[in-house]
């Protein structure tokens, strides 16, 4: 059986406290919360051997989970990495210091300084209110890394120097962007922006470029090129678990449509074995931008790239 690892996307909850433009929150038919028997099940299948990075985000948003408080604190004493996804709305000071040593990264994705912006982008969310929150999460954290996920979206470009300045006078250090729109197979296509432009924005603002959180090592990438019949990093690198405790085929499957088996029967490992095996779903894959997202050139060039970053980052260590 083939050995590589991936990420995982931990989706506490498919409900959403916003409705923001760039998540078609309307096409998933069921929101549900996830229970506790199935976290206990899904912390049961993620394993060092085949996950290096977990990721509690999905296409809810986890703080407004009932459990929340103690799902955070069973994921500290997992052995795999947690890292959290957050709107910002919900981090108040209690919650914050409840996350500070749980997971490794806290994330908060936030579109602009622009008070406009911000409203038609982050739709029912309250600016001001987020803007408080991650002030508190820099004074707060102090073992778990705080970080901004700025939003790449075309209406947010304008105002990205001012946002830059705004976060780095709080002290927030960690700013990351996607150098893709991911346009949800198709959904998005009316806010497209070239991947160049972003990664000529995201080296000129000195940003860290998020594509290269999803690649664990060179080896793991050749191996999971080499051993899935359809070949799509993007989707081969990421292991989606719906809060109903579905494996996804891929995390662009908004509706959740295509599982390819459950947390009580299938381990990471057969659920990876099985998705090897499949091809595209031309209802997904035809109008994804993600699809050919890494070429075997490019695929290199990333590959280097985060080389490079880990050995100066040991380098300075």
């Amino acid at each position: 059986m083939s050995q590589y690892k991936v990420v995982a996307n931990m989706e506490w909850t498919s409900k959403c406290n916003a409705r923001c433009v760039m998540c078609p929150q309307h096409l998933i038919h069921k929101p549900q919360l996830m229970q506790q028997q199935t976290f206990d099940r899904v912390l049961e299948r993620i394993n060092p051997k085949d996950v290096y990075r977990s990721v509690i985000a999905g296409y809810g948003e986890p703080t407004t989970h009932p459990l929340f408080d103690q799902f955070i604190a069973a994921v500290g004493d997992h052995p795999v990495r947690f890292d959290l996804v957050s709107n910002g709305q919900e981090l108040d000071e209690q919650r914050l210091r409840h996350i500070d040593g749980k997971v490794e990264l806290m994330l908060v994705s936030f579109s602009s300084i622009d008070p406009e912006v911000y409203a038609k982008v982050h739709v029912k969310l309250d600016h001001d209110r987020v803007k408080r929150n991650i002030q508190l999460a820099q004074r707060i954290l102090k073992k778990t890394a705080f970080g901004i996920s700025l939003t790449p979206l075309p209406e947010c470009l304008d105002s990205l120097p001012q946002t830059i300045d705004w976060l780095k006078q709080q002290g927030v250090q960690i700013l990351t962007m996607s150098p893709t729109l991911y346009n949800r197979s198709g959904t998005l296509t009316e806010h497209e922006t070239s991947t160049l432009r972003l990664r000529q924005l995201i080296d000129e603002y000195d940003l860290h470029s998020q594509e290269l959180d999803f690649i664990p090592s060179f080896r793991d990438s050749l191996s999971q090129r080499w051993h899935n019949r359809f070949k799509c990093t993007p989707r081969n690198s990421d292991l989606f678990i719906t809060a109903g405790g579905e494996y996804l085929y891929c995390y662009n499957d908004i509706s959740h449509r295509h599982g390819i088996g459950h947390v009580d029967q299938l381990s990471i490992r057969d659920a990876l074995a099985r998705r090897e095996q499949s091809r595209p779903i031309a209802e997904l894959c035809n109008n994804c931008n993600m699809l050919d997202r890494y070429r075997p050139v490019e695929l290199f060039q990333v590959a280097g790239k985060v080389l490079g970053n880990r050995v100066a980052g040991l380098m300075g260590a």
